[in-house]
C-alpha cells in the first residue's frame, strides 16, 4: 500500500485516546511523523495524564513510525505554540494540524453553568483557534519567504454543530463555531498553500460511551468503531487533497457525507413595514422552508 503521508508532519491533539489516537496511529502508518497531543484529562476537562497520549507514542515507534509526546492544553495560547514549535524543532517543519481535543459537559440550558459553559467553549473553540493561529503563522511566514507549502488544517465539528442536539448548548455552540471558523480559514489561508477542512464524526467512544452508543450490541459498536473515522482525515492531510478546501465532512461510522451548510431560502424582496401584516408573509416564507435537518443530517418528519 501507498504511503499518502510520507515524510509529513503532524500535530495531533486529542491523541491519546479515542478518535485522535487512530488519526495518529493511521497517519504515522502512511509515513508521517506525529505530535501526539493530550493533556490527559477526564471527558469533562479535569486532570491531566500524559500516559494515554506515550502509550500512542510507543505504539508508533514499535511499528518503526516516529513520535513525540506533547501534554500542552490546546486552550492555552501560549501552550498551543509549545506544541507548534515542538513539531518543526523535532521534526523540522510542519505540515498537518489535525484539532480533535474536545470535552463533555453536557446540561440542559435551564440548568447549565457558567463554568460548564466556559470550558467547553474555551476547550473546544479557543483550542481549534490557538493551534491553528500559530501553525498558521508559520506557513505564512515560509510563503513571504519565498518557501512553498502543502499544508492541511483538520478541525473537529459535530452533528451536535451542525445539526443541534438537546442538552448540548454549550458543545453545539462550539462546534457550530468551528464548522464557520473552517470556512473563514480556507479562505484566509490559501494564498499560503493551505487547506482547512472540517469533520462532524460520530463514533463509539468515551465521550459518547454514556450517551446510549456504550450499550450497543456487537455490531453496531465495530461499525461505529472510530477507526472508520481515520481513513477520511488520513487522505484529507496528504497531498492528494490539494483541490478541496472549506468542506465539512459529516462521517458517521462507515458513511461519509459532504454537509452542505446554511443556504437562503425563501426570500421576501419587499416586505410590508407594517409589522401587523408583516406576519402572514415571514408565516408563508416559513411554511416555503426546507425544514431544519434532525440529529442525523436528515429533515425533520
Amino acid at each position: 500500500m501507498s504511503k499518502l503521508c510520507e515524510g509529513r508532519v503532524a500535530v495531533i491533539t486529542g491523541a491519546g485516546r479515542g478518535i485522535g489516537r487512530e488519526y495518529a496511529l493511521l497517519l504515522a502508518h502512511h509515513g508521517a511523523k506525529v505530535v501526539v497531543n493530550d493533556l490527559g484529562a477526564a471527558r469533562d476537562g479535569e486532570g491531566a495524564d500524559v500516559g494515554p497520549a506515550q502509550e500512542v507514542v510507543d505504539e508508533v515507534v514499535a511499528a518503526g513510525g516516529e513520535a513525540i509526546v506533547n501534554g500542552d492544553d490546546v486552550s492555552d495560547f501560549e501552550g498551543a505554540e509549545r506544541m507548534i514549535r515542538s513539531a518543526i524543532d523535532t521534526f523540522g517543519g510542519l505540515d498537518i494540524l489535525i484539532n480533535n481535543a474536545g470535552i463533555l459537559r453536557d446540561r440542559m440550558l435551564t440548568n447549565m453553568t457558567e463554568a460548564e459553559w466556559d470550558a467547553v467553549i474555551k476547550v473546544h473553540l479557543k483550542g481549534t483557534f490557538a493551534p491553528a493561529r500559530h501553525a498558521a503563522a508559520y506557513w505564512r511566514e515560509r510563503s513571504k519567504a519565498g518557501e512553498t507549502n502543502d499544508a492541511r488544517i483538520i478541525n473537529t465539528s459535530s452533528p451536535s454543530g451542525l445539526y443541534g442536539n438537546v442538552g448540548q448548548t454549550n458543545y453545539g455552540a462550539a462546534k457550530a463555531g468551528i464548522a464557520s471558523f473552517t470556512i473563514i480559514a480556507a479562505k484566509e489561508l490559501s494564498r499560503y498553500g493551505v487547506t482547512v477542512n472540517g469533520i462532524a464524526p460520530a463514533a463509539l467512544t468515551r465521550l459518547t460511551e454514556d450517551l446510549g452508543m456504550g450499550s450497543a450490541d456487537e455490531a453496531t459498536k465495530e461499525a461505529m468503531s472510530p477507526a472508520h473515522i481515520a481513513p477520511i482525515v488520513a487522505w484529507l492531510s496528504s497531498p492528494e487533497s490539494a483541490h478541496v478546501t472549506g468542506r465539512l465532512f459529516d462521517v458517521s461510522g462507515r458513511m461519509i457525507s459532504v454537509s452542505e451548510g446554511w443556504h437562503r431560502g425563501p426570500t421576501l424582496e419587499n416586505p410590508t413595514d407594517d409589522v401587523a401584516e408583516l406576519g402572514p408573509q415571514v408565516s408563508e416564507l416559513v411554511a416555503k422552508a426546507r425544514p431544519n435537518a434532525n440529529m442525523f443530517g436528515f429533515d425533520e418528519s
